[in-house]
């Protein structure tokens, strides 16, 4: 099952935990799964039906371009990390 890090702005959240295992295939079924996990962790990812702008998806070591319907595999590793921006 594919691997969420959760980031330590959002450990408040999940009570601590660093890392969880959930059933998704795609960026948002992640998100739906922690949000089950952890009630009210979708507001702090998510704004209007989007991954909120200060933050960036890492799946596998490469930025979900495709936001909510990047794809993950079986066996990859998730990261929220803070969008950085620049010129």
């Amino acid at each position: 099952m594919p691997k969420v890090f959760v980031p330590t702005m959002l450990q408040s959240a999940t009570g601590g935990v660093k890392q969880v295992e959930v059933e998704a295939r795609n960026v948002r079924q992640v998100i739906e799964q922690l949000d089950e996990m952890f009630p009210g962790i979708a507001g702090r990812l998510m704004e209007d039906g989007e991954i909120r702008s200060n933050l960036a998806v890492d799946v596998d070591g490469e930025v979900a371009r495709m936001g909510l319907m990047q794809r993950v595999g079986e066996t990859s590793e998730i990261h929220f990390v803070p969008a950085i921006g620049g010129g």
